[in-house]
């Protein structure tokens, strides 16, 4: 494939400009090649057992791009078929045996196969394995020609986090059979997906790493002066480009929109970009979407308002930069983050995406508890949320009390001399004892707003939203008086300092107002000192530090 040059041979009145978004044709003189991509694309389609990921933000061009690669297999004989996720019922998602059966029907019915599913399926070898006969032992038996299988939108997959790891291990499966089986050689996998996704999907979990990895990126000056020649322009002498891409960048999109503007109406270029951040302009639905993503993560809005402010490079938890990167927000060069282009400089600006109020906060904040509750992330014991899950809410919710100045404060609960309370006993008796002390906290907390870790093994976080010290220590005195209630006996001998013959607490207290520097290594290193002034000073209360004291 080459670069489509439409500058040189087209007369602009015989060809209608065509307005961006979605897949363009075959043969449109729109579409604009970027190298390597389509020769490394074309290649890889040719190998047997291959995969490419096509993967970028959404409007990049991914469309166009899987249009042509499907063309091309079709030239070298190959049966093609693509699922669209976006065409599945949401009730398919209910069960992984649910999803597969849809999948091998499809599967079936677009190789134009009758679908025997009933036949090859078995509950006692699970559906995975059942999926993968099916697929071995009847699909592929019945093609004779390679089939390139396309699963678009996968990125909607990854809603639902326990299907998407068990689907992308099978697909990965598969690909590891390709080395060694000639049936699943057949098979070439075309994965396509919006980088979005990665703000909800946990990326230290890779969802699919194997194969070939096709990132579109933005255009070049010398590719977009072969775009504006195609809607009939001659920016040959580059000024023009230039002063485009200084406020959109390379992104196709972005490009295209203007160009189209500039072919069919009567605004000048100039023009264009004076109202570009306009939520009302030509950018409004792409900047829409950016906005509703922005206001329901405000941890990446704080963190690309800091980019915005400053006047060079800036560094990020490398986390929230990757996933601004993914959105094509900003660009990453070595550990410097600057933002793409300055129209969302200008958007940022105008629009204070991070503003949400307290109660849309809390509300979101229960809604995260309930879908970690349904993936199995709530500690067994105490049906707490796990420790390992705490730092990810906290700072998200950290970044949304600071753009609300709303306060917060943080308890670090540990009962006493547990770990000589458990040698004594047996672990059912201990595993029940925590199950009752969780109970007393979870009485404590009731009718304020509340988020609840079980830290460590004797250890409770307990976030409170929206209160301040004053309120803080309130709940606190009602942990105590409940725990105390349980009148659990020690039965201990031989510990120094025991002033109670019964289980009790000592609790660690900070309360502060966020800021964009608050961090959560800082807001446990405070709770977990002012735990430890009340362990040294006998235990069995509570003490508070101030984040401003330290």
């Amino acid at each position: 494939m080459t670069i489509i040059s439409n500058a040189d041979n087209r007369n602009p009145e015989q060809t209608l400009a065509e307005f961006p978004g979605g897949s363009l044709p075959l043969g449109s003189p729109f579409y604009i090649e970027r190298p390597p991509v389509e020769q490394l694309v074309g290649q890889e389609i040719c190998k047997p057992g291959s995969v490419i990921r096509i993967k970028a933000p959404k409007q990049m061009g991914k469309s166009s791009l899987l249009l042509r690669l499907l063309h091309q297999a079709k030239q070298f004989n190959c049966r093609t078929v693509r699922l669209d996720f976006r065409q599945i019922d949401n009730n398919i998602f209910s069960s992984l045996d649910w999803f597969l059966r849809w999948f091998c029907a499809n599967l079936s019915r677009q190789l134009e196969l009758t679908p025997l599913i009933e036949e090859y399926w078995d509950e006692e070898i699970g559906s995975k394995v059942s999926c993968t006969i099916y697929l071995q032992g009847y699909l592929l038996e019945q093609i004779d020609t390679p089939i390139v299988l396309v699963l678009n939108e996968i990125n909607l997959l990854f809603e639902h986090p326990q299907i998407a790891r068990e689907f992308m291990g099978l697909l990965r499966s598969w690909y590891e059979e390709a080395r060694q089986q000639e049936s699943f050689q057949k098979l070439r996998l075309v994965l396509v997906h919006s980088t979005e996704v990665y703000i909800n999907f946990n990326i230290n979990q890779s969802p699919f790493n194997v194969g070939l990895p096709v990132c579109l990126r933005e255009f070049t000056l010398e590719e977009t002066i072969h775009l504006a020649g195609a809607y009939g322009l001659d920016w040959t002498d580059e000024s023009e480009a230039k002063k485009l891409m200084a406020v959109v960048g390379g992104q196709p999109y972005l490009i295209g929109m203007a160009l189209y503007h500039l072919v069919t109406s009567s605004v000048s270029l100039d023009e264009i970009l004076e109202k570009a951040h306009d939520i009302a302009g030509i950018y409004s639905s792409y900047l829409r979407e950016r906005l509703v993503l922005l206001q329901e993560h405000p941890e990446l809005a704080t963190a690309l308002k800091k980019v915005v402010r400053a006047e060079g490079g800036v560094k990020l938890d490398p986390l929230l930069a990757y996933k601004l990167e993914q959105m094509g927000l900003v660009k990453l060069e070595g550990d410097s983050i600057t933002l793409s282009c300055n129209l969302y400089r200008k958007f940022c600006t105008v629009y204070d995406f991070g503003a949400r109020s307290l109660p849309d906060t809390i509300k979101k904040l229960k809604s995260e508890i309930h879908t970690l509750k349904q993936v199995g992330k709530l500690d067994e014991t105490t049906n707490f949320l796990k420790g390992s899950q705490l730092e990810f809410s906290l700072k998200n919710l950290l970044a949304e009390l600071d753009s609300q100045s709303s306060s917060l404060s943080f308890i670090l609960c540990e009962i006493d001399f547990f770990n000589f309370y458990t040698k004594r006993k047996q672990q059912s008796l201990s595993e029940k004892t925590l199950r009752k002390i969780a109970g007393a906290i979870r009485k404590s907390v009731f009718g304020v707003e509340h988020l609840v870790a079980r830290y460590s093994w004797a250890q409770f976080a307990i976030v409170l939203p929206g209160l301040g010290e004053k309120s803080a220590l309130q709940v606190a005195k009602k942990i105590h008086l409940e725990v105390k209630k349980l009148a659990i006996p020690y039965n201990l001998e031989d510990i120094g300092g025991l002033h109670s013959l019964v289980i009790t607490v000592s609790l660690g207290l900070t309360s502060l107002n966020p800021n964009p520097e608050t961090s959560f290594e800082g807001l446990i290193e405070v709770a977990s000192e002012a735990l430890h002034q009340a362990k040294i000073e006998g235990r069995n209360r509570t003490k508070s530090i101030s984040m401003f004291e330290v």
